[in-house]
């Protein structure tokens, strides 16, 4: 599989993600990638679904980068 192929498919998860109500809720950056751990409150409880991806691609990289200050500045 090319980069470009395997960076449509770490977009699509993060973008499946965010349809769903998720939101970044921490970034663990290593050498074999990024894991961005998301966050889906619930809104009738005070519980919280969460879910893990692992982002290998710098493209993928700079996507939830961008996502993240987008994320940032709504809660401001």
């Amino acid at each position: 599989m090319s980069e470009y192929q395997q960076f449509l498919q770490e977009r699509d998860r993060i973008d499946f993600l965010l349809q769903n109500e998720y939101k970044i809720k921490k970034i663990t950056e290593n050498l074999s990638g990024a894991f961005v751990e998301f966050e889906k409150k619930k809104h009738h409880k005070d519980e919280s679904e969460y879910a893990t991806i692992h982002i290998t691609t710098p493209e993928a990289r700079k996507y939830f980068s961008v996502i993240l200050i987008k994320q940032q500045t709504e809660d401001a």
